[in-house]
């Protein structure tokens, strides 16, 4: 993005205790919170699995995936964003998805607006940025794919 005054359509999604920025580019679809429970033997941030559009996506928890805990959305509350891959290196991963504890909400931003943080991040937060007074964390799409590719074997 460059400094002319141009400005990216964004996405803010609320997890446990803080928000992510996403660009809205990322985001395939926001869906209501159903999904399948994950099984026996899967990974702790594994949530479970949604039905999509014929597909079988694994749903990340995003707070688990970053050492946190899971925390399970309140029905009238909780969303799930489907993601678009970025990597492509995986066909079989076209999308994943991650649980949320509210309703996205749509900003515009320019570059001015965003200051990066000197802040400590965890394994699935790229780094912490500052949004016109409103913190947000931008999360590590690769590593989130990456997880989402292991629940493929």
């Amino acid at each position: 993005m460059s400094d002319n005054g141009q400005t990216l359509s964004c996405v803010l999604v609320p997890v446990a205790g803080r928000q992510l920025l996403l660009p809205n580019v990322s985001i395939a679809e926001v869906v209501d919170y159903a999904c399948q429970e994950p099984g026996p033997d899967t990974p702790d941030w594994l949530a479970g699995r949604l039905d999509w559009r014929g597909q079988n996506l694994p749903v990340i928890s995003y707070d688990v995936a970053n050492g946190g805990y899971l925390q399970v959305p309140g029905e009238s509350r909780g969303r799930i964003v489907v993601l678009n891959s970025i990597s492509g290196s995986n066909k079989q991963l076209r999308f994943l998805a991650l649980m949320t504890q509210g309703i996205p909400s749509q900003i515009r931003v320019t570059r001015g607006q965003i200051r990066q943080l000197d802040a400590e991040t965890g394994p699935a937060d790229l780094m912490q940025v500052d949004t016109d007074g409103e913190t947000a964390w931008i999360p590590n799409l690769e590593y989130l794919e990456s997880l989402a590719s292991q629940s493929l074997t």
